[in-house]
């Protein structure tokens, strides 16, 4: 036999040499959550190991992130239900907890990039990423309510502004309400194609923002269409997106791959709370090696097509890494 592919697998250091798809710690975004108080750290419970933080404690988080190599953050605020109302208004306020909070992090860190998001649903009283009439999700209306946050984001010190609301026409509306504004430099990150998943789970649980009546589907998409992500990639190009994201990522890996062939702009993945839950749990049994199967699956991902990873394990990975 002239052709032994197990040549080129006798060893670690030729494994290496010839390895196709690497991970590193630049690739990665870890998502945080804040909460208010003074020295306040609470794990979430179907997220072993993610903790909402309060204000002090966040900024001693990213920072010992800082040092490993880790420098790109989500950052989610967790409200109490008396800051929520229909309009989501605490999230323009700049004495609030998430805008402070922003402002805090660029002032301590600068060299941080700080990913914002820009949805209704952390400050809705509904729980709905738009405003809500009648039981319905109202589109064009909500669009003047992300504008402002998007805003009020960037003047924060946002580096990136992620709308993950998938109302129509999002894009473009921040986009200009930004470029008006004079932040023609902080980039946006659309969440393109953004599914009606059961792996948010846990991350509704860390921002208690479950809908209070029934569900997403009629905005988000449905997890049977592939092509329709196509469609969302286009709009979402042409307004003016300097990112494209697919959420979640492992069951979406052929998403991942047909936006990747078929757009030249970056592509972000979203390693969602429901697959890091996953992960832990069955580590936590002994089912599995939670840490090769963490590698494992950041490698898919990456493999797929994907620039940019937002994941639970980036601060796993990178401690790793060191």
């Amino acid at each position: 036999m002239f052709k032994r592919p197990r040549r080129n697998r006798k060893s670690s250091v030729i494994r290496k040499m010839v390895q196709e798809t690497r991970v590193s710690v630049e690739d990665l975004i870890f998502p945080l959550f804040v909460i208010e108080g003074e020295s306040e750290k609470a794990e979430v419970a179907s997220m072993p190991g993610i903790y909402r933080y309060s204000p002090d404690l966040l900024l001693t988080e990213i920072g010992e992130c800082m040092a490993l190599g880790l420098k790109s953050f989500a950052i989610f605020p967790s409200l109490p239900e008396d800051k929520k109302d229909k309009m989501a208004s605490e999230s323009t306020n700049v004495e609030g907890l998430y805008l402070q909070t922003i402002s805090d992090i660029k002032a301590t860190y600068e060299d941080a990039c700080i990913i914002t998001d820009v949805a209704m649903d952390p400050y809705s009283s509904d729980g709905h990423d738009g405003i809500v009439q009648e039981g319905k999700i109202l589109n064009d209306e909500t669009l003047e309510v992300l504008a402002e946050m998007a805003v009020a984001q960037a003047k924060a010190g946002a580096d990136i502004v992620a709308p993950s609301d998938m109302m129509d026409g999002r894009v473009e509306f921040i986009r200009e309400a930004l470029d008006d504004e004079g932040f023609e430099d902080v980039s946006i990150m659309a969440y393109t194609a953004k599914y009606a998943s059961a792996f948010y789970g846990p991350f509704r649980d860390a921002l208690d923002s479950a809908p209070k009546f029934g569900d997403k589907k009629t905005y988000q998409m449905d997890p049977a269409n592939r092509r329709e992500a196509l469609i969302e990639a286009e709009l979402d190009e042409s307004e003016g997106a300097d990112f494209l994201m697919v959420k979640p990522a492992l069951p979406y890996l052929d998403v991942i791959r047909t936006l990747k062939q078929d757009f030249d702009l970056p592509i972000a993945a979203y390693n969602v709370s429901g697959e890091y839950a996953m992960i832990k749990a069955a580590d936590q049994q002994g089912w599995l090696d939670g840490t090769q199967a963490m590698q494992e699956c950041l490698l898919s991902i990456k493999r797929a097509g994907a620039d940019v990873i937002l994941t639970y394990f980036a601060k796993e990975f990178a401690l790793l890494s060191n």
